[in-house]
């Protein structure tokens, strides 16, 4: 929800370092997969409850994964393939963060965690599944027009992710209250993101078949005449 607004604040901030990494002729490949390997981190360090490098472990993943992108376009060298490692490390280190809170207290909270997980499923999948018809549709992309994929928006994305992520290591001992909190916000975003989508495509489909059948009334005048 927040995205569309934070984006263009950031985005001016990035360009002194993205300027700096290109002359070092660092790749954006090699950030995502730096920025991840450091959001692993965060995993032992939450284990061990070392909750303050945690968060600095997550707070510089994040920056990677925001330089990434600008150096991408800076260099002129976006591609399929690094929207896809981009997007694969950016939920696979969504994942690893409500593992880390479980394995500190499995007792209080291995349940909040796995619902947490249950909904990262559910808003990856719908979030990921829309951008395959998406892009056969080649439907516009409005607000995210430098996304290398159909950036499909709901109540809770990246910045309320990232947001809650820091709630959990500032105030570890509710991380269960807040896990089931955004899990909820999360499953609106799901309901919302698949009835959407899913009215969207059919639409699609409609004006398709719509438009190839008044095509082939055209021809089949034509030819009668």
């Amino acid at each position: 929800m927040l995205d569309k607004y934070i984006t263009p604040v950031i985005k001016p901030l990035l360009h002194p370092v993205v300027s700096l990494l290109d002359k070092k002729n660092v790749t954006a490949d090699q950030l995502t997969v730096i920025g991840f390997i450091i959001g692993l981190f965060a995993v032992p360090l939450l284990a061990f409850n070392l909750w303050d490098l945690a968060l600095a472990a997550i707070i510089l993943n994040r920056i990677f994964d925001g330089l990434d992108g600008a150096l991408a376009r800076h260099q002129n060298s976006s591609t399929s393939a690094g929207g896809f490692l981009d997007i694969c490390l950016d939920f696979l280190f969504y994942a690893a963060i409500p593992l880390g809170f479980a394995l500190a207290n499995p007792e209080h909270n291995a349940l909040a965690a796995a619902v947490l997980l249950a909904v990262f499923i559910g808003t990856g999948s719908s979030f990921l599944a829309f951008a395959i018809p998406a892009e056969k549709f080649n439907l516009e992309k409005p607000q995210f027009a430098y996304k290398s994929f159909y950036y499909l928006n709901g109540l809770t994305e990246g910045t309320e992710t990232i947001a809650i992520f820091v709630a959990f290591c500032l105030w570890p001992q509710y991380f269960a209250e807040l896990a089931y909190g955004f899990a909820f916000l999360a499953g609106i975003t799901i309901v919302t993101r698949v009835y959407g989508g899913y009215h969207t495509l059919k639409l699609q489909t409609i004006n398709i078949q719509a438009s190839a059948k008044e095509n082939a009334d055209t021809n089949n005048i034509k030819t009668d005449n």
